[in-house]
């Protein structure tokens, strides 16, 4: 017991000293970002990442310091890591849209309209596990609601309850089916970043199939499948084509 705690005693050493080890890395970093010298802040931010150590301040600086460089593709991906931990920040979101404006593809999206449009907005609102939480919520809710309908005996109350349980099992149905819905689509987002200057995407994956289109550096895309050295693509256009996987990179590991 004495040797279990001696080491667990030594790891949380360690863990403190890298924890503060890499705290002074990051501040040296923003002196050197407030200095202007961007190339050297980048340096040590990625020193921090080596570590392991993520966090939506230290992309967003380490974006912050590539979008001084005009490093496109670089400053729109550690934007998006950012916004990843942190998709609430409007600094993020503002400063990402900056970076967008970089960029030489024009990529319009397919607008999403009536039902379609109702259902990804309502099922956005919140994480797949506070939809999870709402839909467990609401079936104790309902169960409570339920035993009090069928142990009553004045109308007014039994008539009360009774809605209010089909209310409740209806939030529990929307919910859990958002929660699922939200989890696919999660399970579905794998978006990329082009890093390559000019990728020329192909309509098969392999170098000699026929060229579809061409992407420049910065612009995101989704991954749907991948073969090999090879990704298929999908724009938000709705555009879709074969990529070198030696062009992009993956936003979600």
């Amino acid at each position: 017991m004495k040797k279990f705690l001696f080491y667990i005693s030594i790891l949380f050493s360690v863990h403190m000293m890298a924890q503060d080890n890499n705290t002074a890395l990051f501040n040296e970093a923003n002196d050197l970002y407030n200095k202007g010298k961007y190339a050297e802040a980048i340096d040590k931010y990625r020193t921090i990442l080596d570590h392991n150590m993520h966090s939506s301040e230290l992309y967003f600086n380490l974006a912050n310091a590539n979008y001084k460089l005009n490093n496109i593709a670089p400053s729109i991906y550690y934007y998006e890591k950012a916004l990843q931990l942190d998709p609430d920040d409007k600094d993020i979101k503002n400063n990402l849209a900056f970076a967008r404006n970089m960029t030489i593809d024009a990529i319009d999206s397919i607008p999403e309209v009536g039902l379609s449009k109702v259902v990804h907005n309502t099922t956005n609102l919140y994480t797949t596990d506070t939809w999870a939480y709402i839909s467990v919520v609401a079936v104790i809710c309902f169960v409570i609601l339920f035993l009090i309908y069928h142990f009553s005996y004045e109308t007014l109350r039994k008539r009360t309850t009774f809605i209010l349980s089909l209310v409740a099992i209806g939030v529990a149905v929307i919910s859990l089916s958002s929660a699922f819905y939200r989890h696919t689509l999660e399970k579905n987002n794998h978006p990329a970043i082009v890093f390559a200057k000019e990728s020329k995407v192909k309509s098969e994956p392999n170098v000699r199939s026929e060229e579809s289109f061409r992407l420049h550096e910065g612009t995101k895309l989704q991954v749907t499948d991948t073969i090999g050295n090879w990704s298929e693509i999908k724009l938000s256009d709705g555009k879709t084509g074969w990529i070198s996987n030696q062009d992009i990179r993956m936003l979600k590991r």
